[in-house]
């Protein structure tokens, strides 16, 4: 307890002495979204704004211990230390309110916050550039400022309220909407999603799932749902790594077989999944897939004895020799 105590305390002294910091600041007007889904064991932010890169401003999370987004005319220092602050025991609840007390200026910024108990908060100053308000449902905040119209934070939770699918669908889901409803005032540019686990399993991969920005483009959330998809795809494909390092052959396999078919056109997954295929025994499976990757890139014949000499294909002539042949 003495040692929360401390560190709340050491936290809470870098906040009187970073926050409201000119250094700190920068305007980033937007609208993003966080959210805890204890089902799937994640939690998430999302964002889109017309401004260059706003992943790297705006959204902050950290496994097993929440996520931040910091808007508006952005005080940076919200996002890492709000997740310092909840890190040592304080709720989301406490650590917006501790910081916006520290804060000089706490009018015109718009935090929304979710800690690893799935508590929100959200705040929206009285000087946020119109139209700007906030919405919090059940396990997210929905929060825009400089918006076209003030329906667009109810649109948001709305449509993560009645969307299926994981956590990354309905945060994507609430930013559509966003847009739909009119946006941003001055339009499109950057976007970013990060998604993180509740409880960590201490695997870097897993415990950040998404980490994605679009950092400049004329539909930047057309490109972020095509990136998360690549990731899901991705992910299957971590998932068969640790079930592979754990000798878990067949289940390997299933997972990248996933993270192939859901990209059927990329030459590298199906690469390294032929490879898996000679790993496990199954060295005539595997040849009708080096087949395909060879016709489609030839290039990839001149790493086969290369894995070989590191140890990561069998050093057998015969074999190098039959997948080489196809």
């Amino acid at each position: 307890m003495k040692l929360l105590l401390s560190v709340t305390l050491a936290i809470s002294i870098m906040a009187l002495n970073l926050v409201a910091q000119p250094n700190n600041m920068r305007i980033v007007h937007t609208y993003s979204i966080v959210a805890f889904d204890k089902e799937n064991n994640q939690m998430g932010v999302a964002v889109q704004s017309h401004y260059f890169g706003v992943g790297a401003i705006v959204t902050w999370a950290e496994p097993g211990v929440g996520v931040v987004a910091t808007q508006s005319i952005v005080e940076v220092s919200y996002g890492p230390l709000g997740l310092s602050l909840m890190k040592a025991g304080k709720s989301a609840q406490q650590t917006l309110k501790g910081l916006l007390s520290a804060d000089n200026t706490p009018e015109v910024r718009q935090v929304a916050m979710v800690d690893a108990n799935g508590i929100i908060a959200s705040h929206t100053g009285d000087k946020c550039i119109a139209e700007a308000g906030y919405k919090i449902g059940n396990g997210y905040s929905a929060q825009a400022n400089i918006m076209l119209k003030n329906t667009v934070w109810e649109k948001m939770g709305e449509a993560y309220e009645n969307t299926n699918g994981d956590l990354a669908d309905r945060l994507l889901a609430a930013l559509d909407a966003a847009q739909k409803e009119g946006g941003d005032l001055r339009g499109k540019q950057s976007a970013a999603l990060m998604i993180v686990t509740i409880d960590p399993t201490g695997n870097v991969y897993l415990d950040r799932p998404y980490n994605l920005r679009v950092e400049d483009s004329p539909e930047p959330l057309k490109e972020l749902r095509r990136l998360v998809y690549i990731a899901k795809a991705y992910n299957h494909v971590s998932i068969g790594d640790d079930y592979l390092a754990e000798n878990h052959y067949n289940k390997a396999l299933e997972e990248y077989k996933i993270g192939m078919e859901m990209l059927p056109d990329n030459v590298e997954l199906r690469f390294w999944y032929a490879t898996t295929l000679v790993l496990v025994d199954k060295l005539e499976e595997s040849l009708s897939e080096f087949k395909w990757v060879f016709k489609r890139e030839p290039i990839w014949k001149k790493l086969v004895p290369r894995l070989a000499d590191s140890g990561f294909l069998p050093d057998d002539k015969k074999i190098i020799k039959k997948i080489l042949k196809q």
